[in-house]
């Protein structure tokens, strides 16, 4: 799932403060009008579709240098739902199902890990249920969850997982959010096992938004148009897929930046994208799925390259006047 939590992250958070907040007249009723408007940060259902420029990348192999390599070609196709499925009192539970098809082809010169050489397609997947509780601290809402995830290749279902946080609303206005957490990952094999999670988001009188959720993006959007929106800044993911290799499985992992423009387009409950910019990834590697990430036998550092993006997505939770 680790390709994907960032963005579970978001579900987490998010869809339990929607749930309670329909029928409330109190800071969670506040708080809805930043979940349920024209572009959510979390769609129920997306496909989005990636390129990337041909680039260059230095390489490593058991930590010998080896000579620089060429990605020709590099795309991936996306797919994921995220929902609830039990609402009771306070208590949610949510799922997220995620698949993902990466299709890449470098320049063969046999110097590399040998998945990494020539034409290769790979089919990744990951499920997650998550059980969410909304109670009050220091008068203040807070969102505790709890997450297990699975996740593999085609072949078989390769690592699980746990997720925990725990976050405060202070502030919920028409014009500032905040949220403030702690997020805990259950995986020998994560980089970094526990870190914070902070939104934040102001409406300024000009009409342009800031938008920050970290780890996960930086972004002023505003909207365009009648059922438009603009949005420049970086957003942050995780990509990785399975390699079956000598009988072992090997898990290859990459950290990768976007900064550019986002362009997104509202018909009825459905929502275009079109996205472009660079794509940063400052290292990237194959290891061992029962080592981690720091102990690996194979890495890349590839150059920047120009990405585009086209999704679409489908979400139900409409703010009636957006429409």
């Amino acid at each position: 799932m680790l390709q994907s939590f960032l963005k579970t992250v978001l579900l987490i958070i998010f869809l339990p403060i929607y749930t309670f907040a329909q029928n409330k007249d109190s800071i969670q009723k506040r708080a809805v009008a930043f979940v349920a408007d024209k572009f959510p940060s979390t769609r129920i259902l997306n496909v989005e579709y990636t390129t990337l420029s041909p680039y260059d990348f230095k390489q490593k192999l058991d930590g010998r240098d080896l000579s620089e390599n060429k990605m020709k070609n590099f795309q991936q196709i996306k797919a994921n739902a995220n929902f609830y499925f039990f609402k009771k009192e306070k208590w949610t539970i949510s799922t997220s199902l995620n698949y993902k098809y990466t299709t890449l082809d470098a320049k063969d010169n046999n110097s590399n890990f040998g998945y990494l050489s020539e034409k290769n397609n790979f089919h990744y997947h990951s499920e997650a249920i998550t059980a969410s509780h909304i109670s009050s601290l220091w008068n203040k809402m807070a969102i505790y969850t709890a997450t297990f995830s699975v996740d593999g290749n085609e072949k078989s279902f390769e690592r699980a997982r746990g997720f925990l946080t725990g976050s405060l609303m202070l502030t919920a206005n028409e014009r500032t959010k905040l949220i403030l957490g702690l997020a805990v990952i259950i995986d020998p094999s994560t980089q970094v096992p526990v870190f914070p999670v902070i939104s934040y988001e102001h409406k300024f009188r000009n009409g342009w938004i800031a938008d920050v959720i970290l780890p996960k993006r930086v972004q002023l959007k505003k909207d365009v148009f009648s059922n438009g929106r603009i949005a420049f800044g970086s957003d942050m993911d995780i990509s990785s897929f399975y390699m079956n290799k000598n009988n072992k499985t090997y898990e290859y992992r990459q950290t990768e930046i976007n900064t550019g423009v986002t362009y997104e387009h509202k018909i009825g409950a459905f929502i275009g994208t079109v996205k472009t910019g660079v794509r940063s990834v400052p290292v990237a590697r194959v290891f061992d799925k029962n080592d981690s990430f720091n102990n690996y036998l194979y890495q890349a550092r590839p150059k920047s390259s120009f990405y585009i993006n086209f999704g679409i997505s489908y979400n139900p939770f409409v703010n009636k006047k957006n429409k």
